[in-house]
């Protein structure tokens, strides 16, 4: 009898019942240390297409900058030290340090000045970041000669400067609003040029031609080569040799430290172009032939020490600004992909 229960239970049609919960063969549940372990969404299967990165890029450089534009108003008010003419004492230091910045700023001119230039920083990123940061996979798969296993050194670099250099001509005008702004926070209202963005816009146009809204845009080409390669090219080797080495899964740990470094390495790179691109960009019609004399008037005044003027606040903010900016775009790809899967 109880062999026949025992083939009973060995059958086909049986075989769901056994084992019993709680007996020693019933089969282990799911772990629960796998979803503990993913901070974040899961991974797509498939890749994002071009449009998704294109959106998700400038909404997350757009949520990265609310989060950190006070690091970076600090940055240039720190960069142009000593041009921007206040009258006080030729003895006292308008600022010190990072923190001294943003307290003076926010004692002297209120708290409002920390957001300075905001509405043109986010159209900035919105028609910069998408381009620079949403087309590099793109872009860097058109470097990548066919068949080959991975996307070499080169191809990324090339895709690097390729990005920066478009988003650049095309995002200049918002960039030297944004900058201005940011630096004419420090004048009294009686000598502010600018009573909005769109009278930004204007009167540069208006006093120095449309060429105006593209000034400084051969440093600024340089200087985004340089922090694309930086940012985008270090964030991607460092999140792959991560992976490879299994020391993290792709989740928000890995972005983590992946964009840390990243923003490190760009702010160590392009702290010397980023500060001769800002006081070139602020400065006055006349007052700089070109570049290259803006360069030597701030070696003749500040010494090599003038090129990392602000380095502080530009790895804060770089640093910081990375952080969100890359772990925001993994997320929001990933919703996206969630929210509107590709059709089958």
């Amino acid at each position: 009898m109880a062999a026949s229960r025992g083939a009973a239970g060995a059958t086909p049609g049986n075989r769901h019942l056994r084992p019993q919960p709680g007996s020693p063969d019933e089969a282990p549940p799911p772990p629960l240390a796998a979803p503990a372990a993913m901070v974040g969404l899961k991974p797509p299967e498939v890749p994002p297409p071009a449009a998704v990165k294109f959106l998700s890029a400038g909404t997350a450089a757009c949520i990265a900058d609310v989060c950190t534009f006070p690091l970076d108003t600090a940055k240039v008010r720190l960069q142009i030290q000593g041009e921007v003419r206040i009258p006080r004492s030729p003895s006292t230091v308008e600022y010190r340090g990072v923190l001294g910045t943003l307290s003076t700023m926010v004692r002297t001119e209120g708290p409002r000045s920390l957001y300075s230039g905001l509405a043109a920083g986010l159209q900035r990123q919105m028609s910069f970041a998408s381009i620079r940061i949403g087309l590099y996979d793109s872009v860097k798969q058109l470097y990548t000669p066919k068949g080959a296993e991975s996307t070499g050194l080169g191809a990324r670099l090339l895709a690097g400067c390729t990005t920066g250099a478009v988003a650049v001509t095309c995002a200049q005008p918002t960039d030297v609003v944004k900058v201005r702004f940011q630096a004419h926070g420090a004048l009294p209202d009686s000598a502010r040029r600018y009573s909005g963005t769109v009278d930004a816009y204007r009167t540069i146009a208006r006093e120095e031609g449309v060429r105006g809204l593209w000034r400084g845009t051969l440093p600024n080409i340089a200087r985004n080569a340089i922090v694309n390669c930086g940012e985008l090219v270090t964030y991607d080797l460092i999140k792959d040799a991560l992976l490879r080495a299994q020391l993290l899964t792709d989740n928000v740990p890995c972005h983590f430290v992946a964009a840390f470094g990243a923003g490190f390495c760009a702010t160590v790179v392009a702290s010397p172009v980023d500060v001769v691109k800002t006081r070139y960009m602020n400065a006055g019609p006349g007052q700089y032939r070109n570049v290259p004399s803006c360069l030597l008037a701030l070696l003749m005044q500040d010494g090599l020490a003038g090129l990392y003027k602000g380095f502080v606040p530009s790895f804060l903010r770089l640093g910081s600004w990375n952080v969100v900016m890359f772990i925001s775009y993994e997320q929001l790809q990933r919703a996206a992909v969630l929210a509107w899967p590709a059709p089958s």
